[in-house]
């Protein structure tokens, strides 16, 4: 199989009870069949723990803003969306076939947003802000009543 993203020849390696296609020497991304990221997309699952450091090549650089062609299905392109909807992460999904592409280090931050220790520190973060907001709109309205 072809690299969608530096057209470098992808290599296939097993990883716990999943086999991927890594663009080894290449772009550095990583080729998901259908249901094989949900195994290693968290930080507990050791198994993804070898795809965070893929050797990548010293000229090869993937342009994201590329329409890319699914490795497995011909003739169709992937479609580029966040990995889920609180994620950050954009990747590309092969509407076909299911497959995900992932550019080099996007496994990785998908990883550290599925932490759940990251998750309670961003809940935190949020809070904060809305108490903050709360404060401000009470302080206002105290304001607004003294001046009245």
């Amino acid at each position: 199989m072809k690299c969608p993203a530096c057209d470098h020849q992808l290599t296939e390696i097993r990883v716990g009870a999943v086999a991927v296609d890594i663009c080894q020497g290449g772009c550095g991304g990583i080729w998901f069949d259908a249901f094989e990221l949900k195994k290693v997309d968290e930080q507990h699952e050791a198994a993804g723990e070898p795809l965070v450091q893929i050797k990548r090549g010293p000229v090869r650089q993937a342009d994201s803003s590329q329409k890319r062609a699914c490795p497995r299905c011909d003739g169709v392109k992937l479609k580029r969306h966040l990995f889920n909807p609180k994620s950050t992460v954009e990747v590309d999904h092969c509407p076909n076939c299911a497959g995900y592409w992932l550019d080099a280090g996007e496994l990785e931050k998908i990883r550290l947003e599925q932490n759940p220790a990251t998750a309670v520190a961003n809940s935190a973060q949020e809070a904060q802000v809305s108490m903050d907001v709360i404060r401000y709109i009470y302080r206002m309205q105290v304001e607004l009543r003294v001046s009245q």
